[in-house]
């Protein structure tokens, strides 16, 4: 008998009170999700058994529970009930605190009833030091060590009667739990096949369990409590933003309300969740919606890595890097475009599924309601690194190409593609590093997908003459006006500092942006491309002083490489807007990325 008293104090102690707590205590035998099962249940129990309650819990569960008692006499009598196993193994003591509105008996108030009382049992005397008689002392025998706790378990015949009595939707939620913690993967059907079985195991396993591949009742309890902590963590709870026309479920306890800066609503994160919700509302047709697309795809809050997928009236876009998974679901109606994204931490899967799912499955666009273009005054600051709020990927650095073939190849300088995880064209094609000369500082690029240039780089063959006039076409402000610039100088040397042969000198001034662009002659034949500016290491040389490797090099090194340099036959003159219309026709934007 000490050894379900033992357990049952170790539950009482657990659950916050002991022997001198409340006066009232009851017996909860089982739990039940729904009314109509609970009250089965009840009632099965009530046929065997006096003192037999019904409570409904504030969660919406449903409890079956003996009593009220005071402690002594509520151990004694699960100790007799769990003998006979009259009650399942782990019923356990409550003080009904959790418990509101009593369904069974009808009419009844078990909570406010006196506590029933039976005679306590009588202690075993204990044994300790006595006092010492004249002449010595005298001490009783040492007490036996106690048993340890015994647990008594339903028996897997015991479990799967108990398993009998659920409900479709009480085994739906089992193989939905089971599968949020990573041990169930088959369809959820309700039906426990072997799959089910197998999963069960595992998760039993997991806890230290029998793995039988049923689950007790007080394990199937412990498993959908687990579930429904993380669920209440999550706290998903209905909601309507009027302004932007949209009703769905959102992780309230992860996001709230920040701002409007169309098209977009701002959720941001709460109690440190790194979660983020946008709204997506804006009017607009099916060109609206794919400049939507490929804006999203140039936000940080998009990775790259991650399926697309679009349609007419429709796109998703999912992405995922080292910080943030991220997706994007947007829908064209009726000539509005309404949408949300959702940003979550990563390492956070199992949650972000479940909320992602339950977003997906309540997102109701609101017809008749968008967000107008500008919201408030208008006067939000605004940023060529932003849009609605939002920052845009940019590449880590940005310089100068230019297409040397009618195939798309790009010639640039090795210092614009070293250390890169990606490189593009424009900011629009990706390209891949098919040669480079870290002597000479070439590097020739060449596009995933096949480009064709309107025009492309002519090799003067000849030296021009010093002192002639030169031109340098390069994205001078990395991107940040649509087209090259062109800067006019002159060609100061037909050697570099050191007697370079493969090098130029020039005089004029260019940006960091402008490496790796085409150097024009006068006639507008490319007779070298612009190299970095810090040839001269720690040395500062003046600001006009600049050096392209000229055009022989770079013909050996095509030549190398199994391209052909196109030589010019150019022998006049070209005017100025004759160079710019050419540097803007074959200069192109080389990015260099950290993803």
């Amino acid at each position: 008998m000490k050894q379900f008293v033992a357990v049952l104090l170790l539950g009482v102690g657990l659950l916050g009170f002991g022997p001198a707590a409340a006066q009232s205590v009851f017996v909860q035998i089982e739990a039940h999700p729904n009314l109509p099962d609970a009250e089965d249940a009840v009632r099965d129990f009530a046929s065997d058994l006096p003192d037999v309650n019904g409570f409904r819990f504030a969660s919406g569960w449903y409890a079956v529970a003996l009593g009220p008692y005071d402690l002594a006499t509520a151990v004694a009598r699960v100790n007799t009930l769990k003998s006979r196993r009259a009650i399942p193994a782990d019923s356990y003591l409550v003080d009904g605190s959790t418990y509101s509105q009593q369904f069974y008996p009808i009419g009844a108030s078990a909570l406010t009833a006196p506590a029933v009382t039976a005679p306590a049992p009588t202690a075993p005397a204990a044994q300790v030091e006595v006092p010492a008689l004249q002449g010595g002392t005298e001490t009783a025998a040492a007490p036996e060590p106690e048993p340890e706790p015994l647990i008594l378990e339903e028996t897997r015949r015991e479990a799967l009667r108990s398993e009998g009595r659920l409900s479709r939707q009480d085994r739906f939620d089992l193989q939905i739990a089971l599968q949020w913690f990573g041990f169930y993967e088959g369809r959820i059907d309700a039906a426990f096949g072997p799959g089910t079985r197998n999963s069960m195991a595992r998760w039993q396993s997991s806890k230290g369990y029998d793995d039988t591949g049923v689950l007790t009742t007080r394990q199937r309890q412990e498993l959908i409590t687990d579930y429904t902590t993380v669920l209440a963590s999550l706290n998903l709870q209905p909601w309507r933003d009027d302004s932007a026309g949209i009703e769905m479920e959102l992780p309230t306890a992860m996001v709230a309300f920040d701002r409007y800066e169309p098209p977009f609503a701002h959720y941001n994160a709460i109690n440190d969740s790194g979660v983020r919700v946008l709204l997506i509302s804006q009017a607009g047709n099916e060109n609206s919606l794919l400049g939507l697309y490929d804006i999203m795809q140039t936000l940080k809050i998009v990775p790259l890595e991650g399926e697309r997928e679009r349609r007419a009236n429709r796109f998703t876009l999912t992405g995922e890097n080292s910080e943030i998974t991220s997706y994007t679901h947007a829908v064209l109606d009726n000539g509005e475009i309404k949408g949300f994204t959702l940003i979550w931490p990563v390492g956070e899967d199992k949650r972000r599924e479940v909320a992602l799912k339950a977003m997906r499955d309540s997102f109701t666009p609101v017809s008749g309601t968008v967000l107008p273009d500008v919201v408030g005054d208008g006067a939000l600051e605004q940023s060529l690194d932003l849009v609605s709020g939002l920052e845009i990927r940019r590449p880590i650095a940005s310089r100068s190409g230019f297409y040397v073939d009618g195939r798309g190849t790009i010639l640039t300088s090795t210092a614009a593609v070293n250390g890169c995880q990606r490189i593009t064209v424009d900011e629009i094609y990706d390209a891949d590093v098919v040669a480079r000369d870290a002597a000479l500082g070439l590097a020739l690029l060449r596009p995933k997908e096949r480009l064709a240039p309107i025009e492309f780089a002519r090799f003067q063959p000849s030296v021009p003459r010093l002192k002639s006039e030169v031109a340098v076409a390069g994205y001078s402000f990395e991107g940040a006006l649509g087209s090259p610039t062109v800067t006019f100088g002159t060609l100061a040397d037909v050697k570099g500092l050191r007697g370079e042969r493969t090098m130029k000198r020039l005089a004029l001034s260019t940006s960091p942006g402008d490496a790796g662009g085409p150097v024009f002659d006068a006639t507008g034949s490319v007779m070298g491309m612009l190299l970095p500016n810090d040839t001269e290491g720690a040395r500062q040389l003046p600001g006009d002083v600049n050096f392209a490797t000229d055009s022989a090099a770079i013909a050996e090194f095509m030549s190398n490489n199994g391209i052909s340099a196109a030589a010019s036959d150019a022998s006049t003159t070209a005017s100025p807007e004759a160079i710019t219309t050419r540097a803007q026709n074959l200069t192109v934007l080389v990015g260099c990325w950290d993803e």
